[in-house]
């Protein structure tokens, strides 16, 4: 969405406004989506969603299937005590498809922010032109900056979300429930409590990849300089910043992917 991707220092969207870029204030997530819905219309809610599928559909299949595979193959031999599998598959797993996809994910970011000016609109051939234009100039390795955020995110959301899912999962077996509609509370549930727990390490990562990609900036501090220095500025609120419709996203998506998966290899 156009009005949280870019970083601002104060409670504004970002809005396009007839090749405009410009700011409003707002109060919260609810005002953020009128004000984009009536000025960029519906399919300013939906930016990016072309580019989001192309990589997340194939990033999170074999992330999924890198899980099960390590939850049920490798794992067992090696750790025997088993209410920990799920943490360490979901960690494994998660560092391994998120270290692949880093670029991906920098240009689907850079892809959903909000144009600076009107002769510079991010579409993907401008995006891919930043692109080639950053490893020219700070090297094939630039496309990984931001990782370590990124980990900090997905590392700890990933863990912390199979061994919740797990144990609510066999909670539910204990008490004769199963199917798709327990895999989806499972799965939500799951990944609520993730993403607020992961939030901070979230806006941190968001906000890293937007200044890799700024022409002006020509130096992005490390990341936990970068942590307290947003806590200096904004206050410890910041990091929470986004926190709603970040959980909004999760919490169906997790229980949806998670229910598919389950029904498909039951």
């Amino acid at each position: 969405m156009s009005s949280l991707a870019r970083p601002v220092a104060s409670e504004v969207v970002c809005i396009w406004d007839h090749g405009m870029f410009r700011t409003e204030r707002v109060n919260g997530f609810a005002d953020a989506v009128r004000h984009v819905w009536r000025v960029e219309g519906v399919r300013g809610l939906w930016k990016g969603a072309g580019t989001s599928l192309l990589i997340g559909v194939p990033s999170s299949t074999s992330y999924i299937l890198t899980y099960d595979h390590l939850l049920n193959v490798v794992l067992p031999p090696i750790f025997p005590h088993q209410p920990t599998l799920p943490l360490v598959a979901g960690i494994l797993a998660r560092s391994a498809i998120t270290s692949i996809v880093s670029p991906l994910e920098l240009i689907r970011t850079n892809l959903q922010s909000t144009p600076l000016s009107p002769q510079n609109p991010n579409t993907l051939r401008s995006v891919l032109t930043s692109v080639r234009a950053l490893v020219n100039s700070r090297g094939l390795l630039s496309l990984w900056r931001g990782l370590g955020p990124t980990l900090w995110r997905d590392v700890p959301f990933s863990g912390i979300y199979w061994a919740s899912y797990e144990a609510w999962k066999r909670e539910f077996g204990r008490r004769g429930r199963d199917g798709a509609w327990v895999a989806f509370i499972c799965g939500a549930v799951s990944g609520t409590s993730a993403a607020l727990i992961t939030s901070p390490f979230d806006v941190l990562k968001t906000r890293r990849q937007a200044l890799i990609m700024a022409p002006s900036s020509s130096h992005v501090t490390s990341s936990i300089p970068f942590l307290l220095g947003i806590i200096r500025t904004e206050g410890a609120s910041a990091l929470f910043a986004g926190t709603m419709p970040r959980i909004a996203k999760i919490a169906p998506a997790c229980g949806i992917m998670i229910a598919c998966f389950e029904v498909s290899f039951a």
